[in-house]
């Protein structure tokens, strides 16, 4: 009984997310080959099925040698029980839908070499009784080409769903990167403390291992200052620092995933291989990796506006740059790890919710710079949509952001690719909270990780709250939002409750003496 519930509130939660979109798909056959294309229509007049299965099927009549705004030379038996498709100028739509609705015409597609709109309503659209859509002229042609003139086409709108998979494999990313990120500043934290112990004298310090560590909450208010300076300054000057962010990601990524790459070769014991010219040593292990990593930073560079799939190449890096920033970066205490999560929440508050009072767009600083100033944003419900007619130049987008394709979108996949996006700043400032329980872990012997995990929980349950507020509002949240409370309130109660809110508070013995040694 309690699946059967279950199953049914998911049902009803599932079946209240479709939306009703603008976007919809023309299906072209003649039999043998099949293809679909994009379709621009407005649901509020002209409804069309949801599958391609309930959509009725009609010959294809060429008419783009006319813009049908009256029907004179138009033979009433060449269009009855058929669809058209006649070019687009002259009158408006509705005038076109009427007259071809009057030769006895079951559907209508208006080709067009300028942007598709979503047809707008007026008088005239009450009486047009049949379904009116938009196309691109580019793609009549393709299809002329592949099926000549015995055309057979459906049009369907697959209706929108907020719950996408794309959510899933987004939170899947995220918890997987902070845990991973987390585990391993953990165990580098581990071996050093295992060197010093075994006689290694003071062991590597952080500046000798290339780690980095804040401790100073001065520093920590110079380093918000800074990302919010850099922020507005991308924000006026997109056009020219984007090339420098790229070419700045393309070189820390390779680096990042060399990191990590040679991380887990050495922990699977793979040999190094060593040889030496002019008495200089060269590990061939690290001379592979790093054309690999090289390799796979070139063809994002070069392939980065390539949608369709060079998303794959995107997080990889991104994972990547998570990763070894996570590692590297160290959280002297919980101290500061408290002023630096607070201070970038108010930042992100601000310049998400607060900044489109000041923009003339009315659309957040964050947004714009993270999706770009020519990018329309995300698609939401019934909204008026507007797809390119002509392959445009593409628009350079800063590589901070996890993307994955909203797989359930087929039909705005086809109109352009539709992403669910989370900034890496969403997983690194989160995940240096995690790695400091990581590593406090460490320093009190806690066998069972008992920080760590707690905050990869509380990291989980924020991603989750931050999606869930998602899909009940349709608008994109700032999940530092829920992320810092959720993370920062479970650490401090944990460590209230085990009594090591003081040492949890101002970082071990250890940490100390090494900040502190000249």
């Amino acid at each position: 009984m309690e699946r059967v519930v279950m199953i049914v509130i998911l049902s009803v939660i599932f079946s209240a997310s479709q939306i009703n979109c603008q976007e919809g798909i023309l299906h072209i056959t003649n039999g043998e080959t099949d293809r679909e294309y994009c379709i621009v229509h407005n649901h509020s007049w002209t409804p069309l099925s949801q599958t391609l299965d309930a959509a009725a099927q009609y010959p294809l009549v060429n008419m783009t040698s006319t813009d049908l705004c009256n029907a004179s030379g138009i033979s009433p038996e060449i269009v009855k029980g058929k669809a058209l498709v006649v070019m687009r100028g002259e009158c408006d739509f509705s005038q076109k839908a009427l007259v071809a609705q009057s030769l006895g015409a079951t559907t209508l597609l208006i080709a067009s070499n300028k942007s598709l709109i979503t047809p707008s309503a007026n008088n005239s659209y009450a009486k047009v009784q049949i379904p009116l859509a938009l196309m691109r002229y580019r793609d009549f042609l393709e299809a002329q080409q592949v099926f000549g003139e015995g055309m057979q086409v459906k049009l369907y709108a697959p209706p929108y769903s907020r719950i996408d998979p794309s959510i899933a494999v987004m939170l899947l990313i995220s918890v997987v990167t902070v845990a991973l990120g987390g585990f391993w500043s953990g165990a580098c934290e581990r071996d050093r403390l295992n060197t010093c112990v075994s006689g290694g004298g003071s062991g590597e310090n952080k500046a000798d291992s290339g780690e980095l560590f804040l401790y100073s909450p001065l520093k920590v208010v110079i380093f918000v200052a800074l990302m919010c300076g850099m922020l507005v300054l991308m924000y006026y000057f997109y056009y020219v620092l984007v090339y420098i962010i790229i070419a700045i990601f393309c070189l820390a990524s390779a680096t990042a995933l060399f990191s990590c790459l040679d991380a887990v070769m050495e922990k699977m014991g793979c040999g190094t291989g060593s040889f030496t010219i002019r008495n200089s040593t060269f590990s061939v292990r690290s001379l592979i990796l790093a054309a690999v990593c090289i390799t796979i930073a070139v063809i994002w560079g070069v392939y980065r506006n390539e949608d369709r799939w060079i998303w794959i190449l995107q997080d990889l890096l991104g994972i990547a740059f998570c990763l070894n920033f996570m590692k590297t970066i160290s959280l002297s205490n919980f101290k500061i790890c408290v002023i630096l999560l607070s201070l970038l929440l108010v930042y992100d508050v601000f310049f998400v919710f607060i900044t489109p009072f000041f923009t003339k767009n009315g659309v957040s600083i964050m947004v714009q710079v993270a999706l770009g100033p020519d990018a329309s944003g995300e698609k939401t419900q019934g909204n008026m949509v507007e797809v390119q007619a002509e392959p445009q130049a593409p628009s350079e987008k800063l590589p901070v952001v996890m993307r994955v394709p909203r797989f359930l979108a087929w039909a705005q996949n086809l109109c352009g690719m539709q992403f669910s996006i989370l900034g890496y700043g969403d997983i690194i400032v989160p995940g240096l909270l995690v790695a400091y329980c990581s590593r406090f872990d460490v320093w009190i012997n806690s066998s069972k990780k008992i920080y760590f995990l707690s905050c990869c929980i509380a990291y989980l349950l924020g991603m989750i709250m931050t999606f869930a507020v998602m899909l009940l509002t349709g608008m994109g949240q700032p999940a530092l939002l829920y992320l810092v409370p959720f993370t920062l309130i479970t650490s401090a109660v944990v460590a209230g409750c085990r009594g090591e809110m003081r040492q949890f508070w101002a970082g071990t013995t250890y940490e100390k003496e090494e900040l502190t040694a000249p």
